[in-house]
């Protein structure tokens, strides 16, 4: 059916001229020049007002929706800016932004759902692989042991160990995976309460220095710290964040020092974790905060670690409203640093923090003149 604004416009100018016409047979005395007259102008008025009316208000913008459907199956969606900028009540206008705007949000969707695809094989493909190397160490030493060689006792006690530190891996990487996944879903609440970091950052060094030690890595503070630094934030989980970035740069430094700064602007507090260890290529520093992912894929075992710690730091500050950056040169060192709000103190607590900052910045200080 051929069906357009001039069609509808000569048939309404017709029937409205037929109508007119017949309505002025009841006038008496009506001369013939007059129905004519009546008959023509009521055809010409209805006629330019109906196709003027069809032509601009709808057959206009149902061939815009037509064009939108068109860019929709072609996935052009540019046109999008034009629509949201474009200000009208006109209801057919409304439906065209409408459909559209739906399309946009669907195609939208649809991405995101592709990506996640991909991501979950990824994802699955890495934890499998991560999984399969404890487990089939474990076994094979296992597996070496029970065929006859556990008569011997050297023998015996060497791959004993060598199981266990398989299966000591694969705890670590299961309990990562479990923090990363409570992380992510909110069940692990993040505790906001008022410490001194400088402590928080110490008793990270002290944890971690016996594995610098045996790379002959200086791990220290930037500077001699006389006054505490308080931050509000969840001091257990920050200490979690200082111990995976101090882990991540002693896996790759080999030679110099590891050094932990703060500095505070205003009301927030900038950490910061130095290294001269071997840098990132450019390439990867976008990548270095997804799960598994590792600089130098072939040297991973040996460095060890179960390639979640920086996926946990990310997560772990994206909590506190913040997110960590990075900037690194190859051959030089990388830096990490985020910022945290400055929490609030009382005389009593900073007097007590600069006692055990003291304390321990003195229990560091004689150590390394015991060494």
């Amino acid at each position: 059916m051929f069906f357009n604004s001039r069609v509808v416009a000569l048939t309404l100018a017709a029937v409205v001229a037929a109508l007119t016409v017949v309505f002025l047979t009841l006038v008496p005395s009506m001369p013939m020049p007059g129905f004519l007259v009546a008959g023509g102008l009521s055809f010409a008025a209805t006629y330019f007002f109906v196709f003027i009316a069809f032509e601009f208000l709808v057959m206009r913008e149902i061939g815009k929706i037509y064009k939108v459907l068109n860019k929709m199956r072609k996935k052009d969606f540019s046109y999008i800016d034009e629509l949201e900028h474009e200000a009208s009540n006109h209801p057919i206008k409304k439906i065209n932004r409408e459909i559209y705007t739906y399309g946009v949000n669907r195609n939208k969707e649809i991405e995101d759902l592709k990506k996640l695809e991909v991501f979950r094989r990824e994802f699955l493909a890495d934890v499998s692989h991560e999984l399969k190397t404890p487990v089939f160490a474990a076994q094979g030493f296992v597996h070496t042991l029970l065929d006859g060689a556990a008569s011997d006792k050297k023998i015996r006690k060497k791959f004993l160990k060598r199981a266990a530190k398989s299966l000591d891996n694969l705890d670590d990487l299961i309990e990562d995976l479990l923090t990363l996944s409570q992380i992510e879903t909110g069940q692990i609440k993040m505790h906001f309460e008022h410490f001194n970091i400088l402590t928080t950052a110490l008793e990270a060094i002290d944890q971690m220095e016996n594995k610098a030690e045996k790379k002959d890595l200086i791990l220290s503070l930037d500077q001699n710290y006389e006054q505490a630094i308080f931050i509000y934030a969840d001091q257990k989980r920050i200490y979690r964040v200082l111990i995976n970035l101090i882990s991540n740069a002693i896996k790759y430094t080999d030679k110099g020092e590891i050094k932990i700064g703060f500095e505070q602007k205003g009301q927030k507090v900038n950490v910061i974790v130095k290294d001269t260890g071997r840098g990132i290529p450019p390439d990867d520093l976008n990548r270095i905060f997804e799960r598994f992912f590792r600089v130098e894929k072939s040297r991973s075992k040996e460095m060890g670690g179960t390639g979640l710690g920086l996926a946990i730091v990310k997560h772990i500050l994206e909590a506190h409203d913040t997110k960590v950056s990075v900037t690194s040169t190859v051959g030089i060192g990388s830096t990490f640093s985020f910022t945290l709000a400055v929490g609030q103190s009382t005389a009593e607590m900073e007097e007590a923090a600069r006692k055990q900052l003291m304390m321990l910045q003195k229990e560091e200080a004689f150590e390394e003149e015991n060494d």
